[in-house]
């Protein structure tokens, strides 16, 4: 995405601004450590992807006043949280080419300064003052939850299918898309046509998303990345690439792709990355992703025409080319 962040961000740029801000004095804390390792997470180079979604699809519905910065910026404290969280369960030591705060400090304090940002988000939805706006987000919070523990327990399980795969990326990435939009329609007095679209939106370019980075780490690059090529195979996770090959694959190929997912680790990355390329699975994967944004671009046909709007167009495409 970073060939055009600059004139996606433009847009909205005072806003983006703002939403920065927000997020700087929303980490304070009485406690140094708490105020650290937040900053050390949302300092560490995220397009700020969640946020910025908030951001056009309220201007793009004309909203008015400054509630939306809080939405926006209270989407990227759930956010955030949700990845102390991840790189724990994952005992992840690289994040966006940096080290995770975990890798730096105690598993205990990442995991309770995640809670702490989870719980100022909800102090944030309250000076909002939408119960309705609470009600979607404390469901998404709900979701992302049941989606992180679905991915545990199909931790080196070789027989989920593509089904289980999406409800999974649906749970744990898609829904926090998927409420950060509905919520800035609802916030903008959108209709309940424009409400649904926008949801649907959000969701459509959240699986997209998360097709693309499953993809990348059988492709990409890993200085880019800045994770290792390969870590989904070596935390034995069964993502798309992985499914499709053992479908379209030979017997024995199957069974050697199983074998590296029970296993883990990359003993067997380069035999499962011949595989990957050699039945299509990468270019099917990618498919998939191309469909959801698609679907997320047609979405968009109840929006009034404006730069807003043709943003929200342009975001889908790049999901698809983003190469981190």
């Amino acid at each position: 995405m970073s060939a055009s962040s600059s004139s996606i961000h433009a847009v909205v740029a005072d806003d983006f601004d703002a939403v920065n801000q927000l997020i700087i004095r929303e980490c304070a804390s009485q406690v140094p450590l708490v105020e650290k390792i937040a900053h050390h997470i949302i300092d560490s180079g995220g397009k700020r992807l969640r946020p910025l979604l908030v951001l056009l699809v309220s201007r793009a519905l004309s909203c008015q006043g400054e509630k939306h910065l809080l939405l926006a910026a209270l989407i990227e404290f759930m956010h955030t949280s949700t990845l102390l969280h991840d790189d724990v369960v994952d005992e992840s030591s690289l994040r966006r080419g940096k080290p995770t705060a975990n890798s730096q400090w105690s598993n205990q304090s990442c995991v309770l300064v995640g809670d702490f940002l989870y719980s100022r988000s909800f102090e944030m939805m309250v000076r909002i003052g939408s119960m309705e706006i609470m009600e979607i987000l404390a469901k998404v919070t709900c979701v992302l939850a049941e989606g992180e523990v679905m991915q545990l327990t199909n931790v080196r399980n070789p027989k989920i299918s593509e089904e289980q795969y999406m409800q999974v990326i649906h749970a744990k990435t898609a829904k926090l898309f998927e409420g950060a939009t509905q919520a800035a329609a609802l916030l903008s007095g959108a209709s309940p046509e424009q409400q649904l679209a926008m949801r649907d939106y959000g969701k459509n370019l959240g699986m997209a998303f998360q097709l693309v980075d499953d993809l990348l780490d059988y492709e990409g690059d890993a200085a880019t990345m800045g994770k290792n090529v390969g870590d989904d195979l070596a935390e034995g996770k069964p993502t798309l690439p992985l499914i499709y090959a053992m479908q379209q694959g030979t017997d024995e190929e199957a069974k050697l792709i199983r074998r590296a997912i029970r296993k883990g680790g990359l003993d067997q990355l380069d035999q499962v990355l011949d595989i990957v390329n050699k039945t299509g699975a990468l270019d099917y994967t990618r498919d998939q992703a191309a469909a959801c944004s698609e679907a997320a671009k047609h979405c968009l046909e109840v929006l009034p025409a404006s730069e807003f709007k043709e943003t929200l167009y342009l975001l889908t495409d790049l999901a698809l080319g983003r190469k981190s």
